[in-house]
């Protein structure tokens, strides 16, 4: 099987179990307190910290439990370092943009901001209801870049899995 096949397979897997993990799995206090940090009045930098932490393990697990099966079904030749290190890499990243001001000021240098606001009350063209008032929406800027960044880092687990 050739290391392509193999970062196909993984990358797969990964992704799939990303959307389950960071939707299904991660539980509604996670979400909500994750991005908490003593920049903010009232808010925990400890409390945020733990639930990003149990949000990241559950999400690791979900995605091991993923990969051991298409490496068990597929007969994958992976090996322990590959999975560590690509398991390792994503987990870090992903906590590291979970934090919320961490992405937001990566947004902030890229130039993202606007579009880091995009589809929030934060943005000038942002969805209304009839009345006029904010319309609340999933489709947001901060979704949308969150998510890529932890798209670009599944492709970097599952190349370290299939090459190490």
């Amino acid at each position: 099987m050739t290391a392509a096949a193999v970062f196909a397979a993984v990358f797969i897997a990964l992704y799939i179990a990303h959307s389950v993990g960071d939707h299904w799995v991660q539980s509604s206090h996670q979400a909500a307190h994750k991005g908490e940090n003593d920049r903010n009045p009232g808010q925990s930098s400890r409390a945020g910290r733990i639930a990003c932490t149990m949000h990241v393990l559950g999400l690791t697990i979900t995605k091991g439990i993923a990969l051991a099966a298409v490496v068990l079904v597929l007969d994958l030749p992976v090996t322990v370092t590959g999975v560590v290190a690509g398991l390792g890499i994503d987990a870090a990243t992903h906590w590291w943009a979970d934090r919320r001001s961490t992405l937001a000021w990566l947004a902030k240098v890229t130039g993202k901001t606007e579009f880091l606001s995009l589809g929030t009350p934060a943005n000038p063209a942002h969805p209304v209801n009839a009345e006029g008032g904010y319309a609340p929406t999933l489709g947001t800027g901060a979704y949308a870049l969150d998510q890529s960044f932890h798209h670009l880092f599944l492709g970097v687990a599952a190349l370290l899995i299939a090459a190490l």
